[in-house]
């Protein structure tokens, strides 16, 4: 009985939804709600939503090409689940170069990367690190290498050596969510460390590394101990040229101790001490160093001589793409870009990527005329996309066969994922019709993707990007959400 009555409320509420009570058409929103609205007159808006037939439902600036933010990994997903295929893995090899010796051997082990940013990752997608490790251990002791007399030497050459797209705001690029790909990704390209403030106003503040550890790795400490009110004001500033970082700010002497995570620019070197860490604790015998590629073997022509030991994979592509837009993952985006560079157009870098990802927009029939994408993920200021083009993109993905996958991959209102907490208190019936991306920067607010409608527009394709206010987000948000409803209201 209560099944029964749990489905007739779910079709009560459904009817609801297109039943024209309340409801106003998102063409009338516009008109009615936004554009009589100073906070959306003084910004700059662009809308466009369209049928499954491709008739204009609702659309204001259509064709103005605006800052994206996170709206952007719709972009990069659905073309790396197209080019690259949805069971795409990426793999890591674990190879030797030397010779065994009366049971020691004589080279150097080499940790070959193959873009994995899931690789070392805490996320519950990944693998634990353990057992990768235990993969690449075991695959050296079966060949009978336990006391290694020489170094591990890690190859990030996967990708081009180019860790940060040039268009980010260098303010970026110490944060969590400014870490770019590596072709030896470890711990999505971050670290964690522990701040200590001192015991009185003025104090010096103790940092330590605590994982992965890079070692050589100086950090220029200068930050200091404030009062009890202070909030944590610090930052990290990086870069990769020297392997060194800058911490910045005051403390708080309120907090004994906390843990930060910051962005790494040398992962490849955190691979490989962790592994020989891991080496040690399991009996193996290593007193070598870790060696970056670039000061071992430029040519490769260790690659003609080595033994392979191990090699591990990445979860499938589909996966991956799943986490990216769900909670909107800013280096696994990054790194699906580069792997289109380096799959499809032969070159790991970001001008191969994005010459090619243009090249395969125009051979869709989809015009990038006022079109720029500069990076991945939707942190570049320069990223510069139409609601028109998000429509006919939006189409062309509805068309291909990881349609299901990159539909899926969309977040849904009140089911987790960054539109958790969108349009909370309306049915659940109208929440689950709308399967989008968010994107948010400092002024900046956007939703794109599909909205399930009634027989007559069937899936609609949408994009209400909103640029340039000078107001809080939560101000603008009631509104952007009331379109969002209205569009879920369509028949």
């Amino acid at each position: 009985m209560k099944l029964i009555f749990k489905s007739a409320a779910l079709l009560v509420a459904a009817l609801f939804v297109f039943s024209g009570a309340n409801a106003q058409s998102a063409a009338s929103y516009i008109e009615k709600s936004l554009k009589t609205d100073s906070l959306f007159t003084h910004a700059i808006i662009g809308i466009k939503a369209v049928n499954e037939k491709g008739d204009v439902i609702a659309e204001w600036n259509s064709t103005m090409p605006m800052l994206t933010a996170s709206t952007m990994k719709t972009l990069t997903t659905g073309m790396g689940l197209k080019y690259l295929g949805k069971d795409f893995k990426y793999e890591t090899k674990v190879v030797y170069n030397g010779d065994l010796i009366d049971g020691v051997f004589h080279g150097d082990i080499i940790i070959v990367g193959g873009g994995d940013p899931t690789l070392g990752s805490s996320d519950t997608l990944a693998t634990p690190i353990d057992q990768i490790f235990s993969v690449w251990a075991e695959g050296l002791k079966k060949d009978g290498i336990t006391k290694i007399n020489g170094d591990i030497v890690v190859d990030d050459r996967y990708f081009e050596r180019e860790q940060m797209p040039d268009t980010w705001s260098y303010d970026n690029f110490g944060e969590d969510y400014g870490a770019a790909p590596s072709g030896l990704t470890f711990f999505e390209n971050c670290q964690r460390f522990e701040i200590t403030p001192g015991r009185s106003q003025g104090d010096p503040v103790k940092v330590r590394q605590l994982y992965p550890v890079v070692p050589g790795l100086q950090i220029d400490n200068q930050m200091t101990t404030g009062d009890k009110e202070t909030t944590n004001d610090a930052f990290y500033y990086i870069q990769d040229i020297t392997r060194a970082g800058r911490f910045v700010g005051e403390v708080g002497m309120a907090k004994t101790h906390y843990t930060p995570i910051h962005s790494c620019r040398f992962p490849h070197i955190a691979c490989g001490n962790e592994f020989a860490n891991y080496l040690i604790a399991n009996g193996f015998t290593f007193r070598g160093e870790i060696v970056d590629i670039f000061d071992y073997d430029q040519k490769n022509t260790y690659a003609k001589t080595s033994v392979e030991a191990a090699k591990t994979y990445s979860p499938e592509l589909w996966r991956i793409v799943l986490v990216t837009n769900r909670i909107s993952n800013n280096l696994y985006a990054e790194t699906i870009l580069k792997t289109i560079g380096k799959e499809v157009a032969g070159e790991g870098s970001y001008r191969a990527a994005i010459k090619k990802m243009m090249e395969l927009y125009k051979e869709n029939g989809i015009s990038t005329f006022g079109f720029r994408q500069a990076d991945g993920s939707g942190l570049s200021r320069e990223d510069h996309v139409s609601p028109a083009f998000f429509c006919n993109y939006y189409n062309m993905m509805a068309k291909s066969d990881v349609f299901p996958q990159f539909f899926n991959s969309l977040p849904v209102p009140g089911h987790g994922g960054t539109l958790k907490n969108v349009l909370k208190n309306e049915p659940a019936s109208l929440k689950e019709r709308i399967h989008a991306k968010s994107g948010s920067l400092n002024g900046v607010r956007c939703y794109a993707g599909y909205v399930q409608g009634g027989k007559k527009n069937g899936l609609i394709r949408f994009a209400i990007l909103t640029n340039n206010y000078c107001v809080s987000t939560s101000m603008m948000q009631p509104k952007i959400e009331g379109f969002l409803k209205a569009l879920a209201q369509e028949k």
